[in-house]
């Protein structure tokens, strides 16, 4: 339901006339609201930008808020979903400070008879929920948005790739594997082998709690990527449980080297590539 060009103006000019006991009130509620997590400045100063911005769009002929009037307006309210949500705010809590604007209507109109009638307060308030509904869902796209960051960020986190030799790389594998966290450990090694030139990588599966037909699939596409990059790998963690579970399973990993232990993956390396292992012997005494 758009408003008429009558209640358009009325409500600009109500909204002007009053601009103090409004904002003053708005602000009264949302604070109520809120209970302290906003400063009375910051709430004031949020209250004021969205009142002139209202007060602009009306001015316009804006008659909703879809309108193209309104379009500043809807930035407005954009933003402050935004910047709410990335503070950890709730969706309610956020639309809680558009909607207080009809208390602060009501409490004018109620004081001065002349503002308005009963059918103007109906109208101004479908057009307050417009605005707590944009700002709703301009809320949660943000979450949504940071969300698929952080888990972006945490798929990194937990797919390291470290340095152990020169030459030698590995990615120590803690959960489950599954095909987007897989994704991320190939894209992350073969980049490490670019950067490092490194000839072998030792994938560690010690971390990882079962292995099936799909975790083993996930495994052995990101050797053979690793292999046509120019790199061998060798598979460390198959402990008496998995190595069991494999051969139930009949998953075979054909050539590719597999250790129990990332140490021992490391000393194989390491005798590939020439370097003395052997351990010391305890001096004796003479």
């Amino acid at each position: 339901m758009a408003l008429s060009t009558d209640e358009s103006g009325r409500l600009a000019g109500l909204l002007t006339s009053h601009v103090d006991q409004v904002t003053q009130r708005w602000t009264e509620v949302v604070a109520a609201q809120l209970r302290g997590r906003l400063s009375q400045t910051e709430l004031r100063q949020q209250v004021q930008e969205l009142h002139r911005a209202l007060v602009d769009a009306l001015g316009k002929g804006a008659a909703d808020l879809a309108a193209e009037e309104a379009t500043e307006l809807r930035a407005v309210l954009a933003e402050l979903s935004r910047g709410q949500a990335r503070q950890g705010f709730s969706a309610a809590e956020t639309a809680t400070g558009v909607f207080a604007l009809k208390d602060a209507l009501l409490s004018v109109m109620e004081a001065d008879q002349s503002a308005g009638t009963l059918r103007d307060y109906v109208a101004f308030g479908t057009l307050v929920d417009q605005m707590g509904l944009f700002t709703f869902e301009s809320f949660v796209r943000t979450r949504e948005s940071l969300i698929a960051d952080q888990a972006e960020q945490l798929l990194e986190l937990s797919t390291p790739v470290v340095k152990l030799w020169e030459g030698v790389v590995a990615v120590p594998l803690v959960g489950t594997l599954d095909s987007a966290r897989a994704q991320v450990v190939m894209e992350r090694l073969l980049q490490t082998l670019v950067d490092t030139s490194s000839p072998y990588a030792i994938i560690d599966i010690t971390g990882v709690p079962a292995v099936d037909t799909q975790v083993a699939q996930h495994i052995l596409k990101t050797v053979v990527a690793a292999r046509l990059m120019g790199a061998d790998c060798i598979i460390s963690g198959i402990r008496p449980q998995i190595a069991q579970t494999i051969v139930a399973l009949g998953i075979e990993f054909g050539d590719i080297a597999t250790k129990a232990s990332l140490a021992d993956a490391l000393r194989h390396v390491l005798r590939l590539t020439g370097v003395e292992t052997g351990r010391r012997q305890p001096r004796r005494e003479a």
